[in-house]
């Protein structure tokens, strides 16, 4: 039977990413987003719950977050929950959740420096898939092949 492992996501930034590159120039960003819902409580009370996401962007759409995303923006992620499993330094085995992005648009948000939205998929997710990355432009942006946008929007 098929199994499908699929996240949306729309929320704000909690910390500007943190950016490394690996051995081979390999970019890899790191960044929590929030996502809240509001909800009446049975005294009539309304509530808000947040939920923080921790999220992770390879190659250039690793590149195009440390470029143009900042801290309080919002931000439209896809992605798959990936798990991992570890040991810390008392030997207990402990667990953390991650959202691995393969596509990402930027919507701007809080502290939005005058950009539009753009729109942004994983080239190399798509490329290794063997399909082509078809442009689902957003706000006049364009997805890109390369790891270099050849027009931004802003």
């Amino acid at each position: 039977m098929a199994s499908v492992n699929k996240v949306i996501l729309i929320g704000n930034l909690g910390k500007d990413p943190e950016v490394r590159h690996l051995e081979g120039g390999v970019a890899v960003a790191r960044f929590p987003i929030a996502t809240s819902e509001t909800f009446k409580d049975r005294n009539g009370q309304k509530q808000e719950k947040t939920e923080w996401h921790n999220i992770v962007l390879w190659r250039g759409l690793a590149e195009v977050a440390e470029k143009y995303l900042r801290k309080g923006q919002s931000v439209f992620i896809e992605g798959k929950i990936r798990t991992n499993q570890y040991q810390d330094k008392d030997g207990n085995q402990r667990y953390s959740t991650e959202i691995v992005a393969d596509n990402m648009t930027m919507l701007g948000g809080r502290s939005d420096n005058g950009g539009g939205a753009g729109n942004y998929q994983d080239a190399y997710s798509s490329q290794s898939s063997g399909s082509s990355s078809s442009s689902s432009a957003s706000g006049g942006a364009s997805a890109f092949q390369n790891d270099e946008p050849d027009d931004l929007p802003f």
